[in-house]
Formats: structure tokens, C-alpha cells, sequence
């Protein structure tokens, strides 16, 4: 299967208007954002868990990044509730689930293979006191990407031309790029080269940035 997988071109997703799909995992679903592959895909979706769901035990041969966007994801490793990030490279494994429900923003197989830096953070905790409206943690930081957490008051303006091309998740609020109103779970892609713009709504809005990793973007190696 491939979904929005050209990555020299601009990509504008309004996923809560998207219909959820069923998983192989009854009680899990999700919602496509880009996908190269079956099953075992490069891939970036949002998934939801109805309570009591859970995956069966697997191993992260492409390792996984995901955000908690809603209620408290589980594992053995512990609880994430919103709010939480969490990296989870090549070679680690658990079997993830949610008694009372969640959801997560996941991305999949899009990590370098000999990566092994496994952590988690609440986003919110990293940020710094704002600067002319705007909040910016650094959650992520290598050769081959950077991932940042971002607070904007009402009306705040940022910008980034970050090379590698960048790509924005909306947490909470909304926020004008060009003439996309993006609302929460909205995503956005931009390709290397193409100039990252936005204003927050007058609620303010939280966002989620990637930036430098499209040259890298790949259908997993099976």
C-alpha cells in the first residue's frame, strides 16, 4: 500500500475528518496519514485504543516514536498518559495497550537502524518560558532529524526553513499554513525546501514538529 508516499510534495491531512479503520487487533483503529508497505509499513498514523484493547507483544524492527494524544497509554514498561513522547528504536519490544482507552500519534520504521537511544518525556515539562508568544522545546536531537514541542498564544506567528523538509501535527487549537486551517490531528508535510509558515488560531495552539528526515524516507527493509 502507498499513502501520500511522494515526499517532494506538500501534504495537508484533516484527520478527525477521516473515517477510523479497523486494525488486525479487534478494538484498535486508525486513521492513515502516509504508508509505504502492508502490515509492515513506514508508516505515520493515528491509532485508538477502545478500553481494555491491546496489541499482541512485538518487536520494534523499524523502531517506533509516538505522542499520546489522548487518555493514558500502557505497557509493561509503565503508564503514558497525554502528553507523553515516546521513542522507542530498532531492537526494543513491548506489548501495548489501554484499560480505560487512548490515543497516539505513531510513526513507524523511519528510525536510523543503529539508533538505541530509547526514552520518553512529557512534552510540556521541557518547555521554557515563552518568548513573543511562542514556547519551543527540543524533545529529539540527531544527524538525521530534529523534533520539537511548541507552545503559541493566540494569534502567534512562527517559521521554520529548516532543510530536510518538515512535517507538524496540531495537538490542541488550531493554526493557519497558507490557506489550511489545520485543527487538532490535523498533519502537514512539507517537502525539502518549502518554507514552514503558521499562525495560531485565537485559542493558541500545540504543536508537534519534525524537520530534516524526509531525505531519509524509505519502505521498510523487510
Amino acid at each position: 500500500m502507498e499513502l501520500n508516499s511522494d515526499f517532494s510534495s506538500r501534504v495537508v491531512v484533516h484527520s478527525d475528518q477521516l473515517e477510523w479503520q479497523a486494525s488486525p487487533m479487534k478494538g484498535v483503529d486508525r486513521r492513515m496519514l502516509d504508508r509505504i508497505g502492508g502490515e509492515v509499513a513506514r508508516a505515520t498514523t493515528i491509532v485508538r485504543y477502545a478500553p481494555g484493547s491491546h496489541f499482541s507483544a512485538h518487536t520494534h524492527t523499524g523502531g517506533e516514536e509516538f505522542i499520546v494524544l489522548e487518555g493514558v497509554f500502557q505497557d509493561e514498561h509503565g503508564d503514558y498518559p497525554a502528553g507523553t513522547y515516546v521513542r522507542n528504536p530498532p531492537t526494543t519490544s513491548h506489548t501495548p495497550g489501554s484499560e480505560s482507552g487512548c490515543t497516539i500519534f505513531v510513526k513507524l520504521w523511519q528510525f536510523d537502524m543503529q539508533d538505541r537511544n530509547q526514552f520518553r518525556k512529557n512534552m510540556t515539562d521541557e518547555l521554557p518560558a515563552p518568548e513573543n508568544g511562542l514556547a519551543t522545546a527540543v524533545l529529539h536531537r540527531d544527524a538525521r532529524e530534529v523534533v520539537t514541542y511548541g507552545h503559541l498564544e493566540p494569534d502567534t506567528t512562527f517559521a521554520s526553513d529548516a532543510a530536510g523538509g518538515t512535517e507538524l501535527l496540531v495537538i490542541d487549537g488550531t493554526i493557519t499554513v497558507g490557506k489550511d486551517v489545520l485543527h487538532a490531528t490535523g498533519w502537514l508535510r512539507l517537502p525539502e525546501g518549502e518554507k514552514l509558515s503558521g499562525t495560531a488560531g485565537p485559542e493558541g495552539a500545540k504543536v508537534w514538529v519534525k524537520s530534516g528526515h524526509l531525505p531519509f524516507a524509505k519502505a521498510p527493509e523487510v
